[in-house]
């Protein structure tokens, strides 16, 4: 029983007070979670990516990617910092997975720097690039940390970016080449692949509002690069499948977040739809064939020039798991001058709830809603949450650091995807953002998600009071 709960108990019991059965279980009910409760081939890990912390931005013939080029542009970045040498995981690997294991982390999900290994994007191989990698994957089994890998998370080689980047149709062929390359040279070891990470963050914020790289601005940018990202699904799925072992599982990743009208009012579900459309179906609905969802957000018109003859047959790809990255809710209301959406979001302080260092409302209940809604798809098999996590206002003290917000936060989503898979949902793994601080793109090295503490200035690594409580939970 948890300190608050026998206080409870022993202020009514001290006043005499008479409790009904179900109160008194209530108050007695253990509400610990276990990494048991969840079943035996639940899996548990970390996630990374390489801009965030692996450093080594031009090292041993890596090309330069957009986020290099971004970061290095004055002006893009919080107090104009950049990734050239982020956690340096690039030198600091070795140490890094043996931390992992000492933290008894099953499984480590990073993505693979196409630039590092494609220096130009296609053509000449970079064998030093694959060196890395592989030697990181053979460390990872070394340690009995199984590699899950990302195949594209949001650093494109700035040599393509030149070419037009995810606006430019050849890009399909450029993402085949890139994905039989990793697939040939990791796939005789690594299990379990994603294609992409969050592709209506990196359009969204890529190509349409500007703010991350590669700083486009503009819907002429972002219908572009949607339908092909869209499309590369499926040639990055088809290419994995062609490639890899009958026994690899391959899957993709939304960042997502439930959506709400404000005040529950019928003038603001419109624009809730609307909302609910881009953010969170946009990509998972042409891929399970359901095509765009153009009947919530009629903008998608838009997608019409770009698509070409025989498309809507090869968007589809038959995924083994989709991966969900929930960290908020979103609360709309009508507010018919804003295009395309017809709404705003309602700031997160005005929801009454806490926030993160982000500025991101922290709503539990929000993931098992996203999780419901997602398996109600037939064509989703299986849900992996392959993020979730919260930047707090770390301070390290006497050589620790006590987060214990972030710990809450942890176990609070944790409650909420248990109770969804209590329900029967196929719900099979959960991975925390993040194993360390990292650079997290344009707002540089301020916000911290780790569960281990990163200090930037000497790359000393100290675990964090979550990443303890979570390597004692992963022991349960």
């Amino acid at each position: 029983m948890t300190r608050e709960k026998w206080l409870k108990l022993s202020a009514l019991l001290a006043a005499g007070t008479m409790l009904p059965t179900g109160l008194l279980a209530e108050i007695l009910a253990d509400d610990e979670i276990r990494a048991s409760d969840f079943g035996r081939d639940f899996v548990w890990g970390t996630a990374t990516a390489a801009y965030q912390i692996e450093g080594g931005w031009n090292a041993d013939g890596k090309g330069e990617s957009i986020w290099d080029h971004f970061s290095h542009t004055p002006g893009k970045i919080h107090h104009h910092e950049t990734g050239d040498v982020a956690a340096d995981f690039y030198h600091k690997y070795e140490s890094d997975i043996a931390l992992m294991k000492q933290m008894n982390i099953p499984a480590s999900r990073f993505s693979i720097g196409w630039s590092r290994i494609l220096p130009s994007g296609t053509g000449q191989v970079n064998q030093k690039g694959i060196d890395f990698y592989n030697r990181v994957i053979d460390t990872c089994l070394k340690n009995n940390v199984e590699p899950w890998i990302t195949c594209y998370h949001w650093d494109l080689p700035q040599a393509l970016e030149a070419k037009g980047g995810w606006k430019n149709r050849d890009i399909l062929g450029w993402f085949e080449e890139y994905t039989a390359l990793c697939a040939k040279s990791f796939g005789d070891r690594v299990k379990n692949w994603m294609v992409f990470n969050e592709p209506m963050a990196f359009t969204g914020l890529g190509y349409m509002l500007g703010s991350n790289a590669p700083g486009k601005f503009g819907f002429q940018h972002f219908w572009p690069a949607v339908h092909n990202v869209t499309m590369c699904h499926g040639v990055g799925g088809r290419t994995l499948r062609n490639l890899l072992p009958k026994t690899a599982k391959i899957g993709t990743t939304f960042s997502v977040s439930h959506t709400e009208a404000w005040k529950n009012l019928p003038k603001n579900d419109k624009a809730r739809r609307a909302s609910d459309a881009l953010f969170n179906r946009l990509f998972v609905e042409p891929i399970l064939g359901m095509g765009y969802p153009v009947k919530d957000l009629p903008a998608l018109y838009h997608l019409d020039k770009y698509i070409k003859a025989g498309d809507e047959a090869l968007m589809p790809f038959d995924f083994d798991f989709i991966g969900l990255q929930n960290y908020f809710r979103v609360l709309v209301k009508k507010l018919e001058i804003v295009p395309m959406l017809h709404g705003i979001n309602v700031p997160a302080k005005k929801l009454g709830n806490p926030i993160t260092d982000m500025g991101w409302e922290v709503y539990p209940q929000g993931m098992y809603d996203i999780i419901k809604q997602f398996s109600a798809y037939p064509g989703i098999k299986n849900i992996i949450i392959t993020e979730n996590g919260t930047a707090c206002k770390d301070t390290l003290e006497n050589g620790q650091v006590h987060d214990p917000q972030r710990t809450k936060y942890i176990q609070d989503y944790l409650k909420q995807v248990l109770r969804a898979k209590k329900e029967g949902i196929n719900v099979t793994g959960y991975f925390v953002w993040s194993f360390i601080d990292n650079f997290e793109w344009n707002s540089g090295y301020r916000p911290r998600f780790g569960i281990v503490y990163n200090d930037v200035a000497n790359q000393n690594r100290i675990v964090k009071d979550s990443g303890k409580w979570f390597a004692e939970f992963l022991k349960k």
